[in-house]
């Protein structure tokens, strides 16, 4: 096998142009595109008789940001195998379009979205996100519920190096390893590691997790990996995709929908969009399957944590009275799951 090709912003216009998708007389600028933490992403304008983009991403052994870590480049090859999966039940076009994928070289080409808000940053100034959110719910339980229980599926996507990457940041490292907070948050993690009953739950939910069982999902439907584009959302980066819980991934998103309000102390507002959004969920989900209402609420619970006291803390909890309240919602929802939270 030939050594995987590390595009640059020099060499990416004439890889473009060799895959058909410019002409040697459009002029084509290069730009680094999002945060880039794990891929090389860039955009590539176009500019001929109509200017045109698109979203260049390439999946290397090192990350980007940090290139003392790896992670399979295979990765790539199942975000690509997820979207082909879901398109079928794509009915409002939240998944994005494809233009090329180079599996050798590990390279993915799509649709520009352009200007498109992110859903923390609506979230953040406290816009009404709730039309969007439900059609990415009910998205998402087409998806689980037309591939709930197809044991194929799970020799096809034995993506476990990515899984575990991810399960250990939600599910481990919270509750043994001390990550950088404020003062009192960073008191109160301490006490969370020194929990043994709250560490044994995070760790049978992991178990949970690892098992290739249940339907295919996402599983990393975080509010950065959703735009709110002028069409309707749109989800992104499916790198970690595998057949396991679907429950994780509803736990997941409202676990987004709710931090922000949880942060600033605004219980009503954060109660909104989750009830509306697994309501959605539900009503779209047909046949056996479906996930248990404590076990979503659990996941969201993990994820709450990961997001105040692990690594990937957010903007919403930097400062320790926010935090706090998060790490305690969080904590409450891990420990006694409220079925009936979904649903206020």
């Amino acid at each position: 096998m030939r050594p995987q090709l590390h595009l640059s912003d020099e060499q990416l216009p004439d890889y473009l142009r060799s895959l058909g998708l410019a002409s040697k007389q459009e002029e084509i600028s290069v730009e680094i595109a999002g945060d880039g933490n794990i891929n090389w992403v860039r955009r590539a304008t176009i500019r001929g008789r109509e200017t045109r983009s698109l979203i260049v991403k390439q999946a290397r052994a090192a990350l980007e940001k940090f290139p003392e870590y790896e992670a399979p480049t295979e990765r790539l090859a199942f975000e690509v195998r997820w979207f082909e999966l879901a398109w079928p039940h794509d009915t409002g076009n939240i998944c994005p379009r494809f233009e090329h994928f180079d599996r050798e070289n590990r390279v993915l080409i799509m649709e520009d979205l352009g200007a498109a808000e992110r859903l923390d940053a609506a979230l953040a100034r406290i816009a009404d996100v709730t039309g969007p959110v439900c059609e990415l719910a009910a998205f998402l339980a087409r998806v689980h519920s037309a591939t709930a229980g197809d044991a194929a599926l799970s020799g096809e996507f034995q993506n476990d190096a990515m899984q575990r990457l991810h399960g250990d940041h939600i599910f481990a490292l919270p509750y043994q390893e001390e990550f950088p907070c404020p003062e009192e948050t960073a008191r109160r993690a301490a006490q969370v590691r020194a929990d043994g009953a709250l560490g044994e739950i995070a760790a049978q939910a992991y178990a949970r997790y690892l098992t290739p069982s249940g339907a295919l999902v996402h599983a990393d439907v975080q509010a950065s990996n959703i735009l709110l584009s002028a069409s309707g959302p749109k989800l992104l980066d499916a790198e970690i995709a595998h057949v396991g819980d679907p429950a994780f991934d509803c736990g997941t998103l409202l676990a987004h929908l709710a931090l922000p309000a949880i942060a600033r102390g605004e219980g009503a507002t954060a109660q909104a969009p989750v009830s509306a959004a697994w309501a959605s969920y539900r009503s779209a989900f047909v046949g056996d399957g479906e996930p248990n209402a404590r076990d979503v609420a659990r996941y969201a619970g993990l994820e709450l944590l990961r997001r105040t006291i692990g690594a990937a803390r957010v903007a919403a909890v930097e400062s320790d009275e926010a935090g706090l309240r998060v790490l305690e919602r969080g904590i409450e929802w891990i420990r006694e799951p409220d079925a009936g939270w979904l649903e206020r």
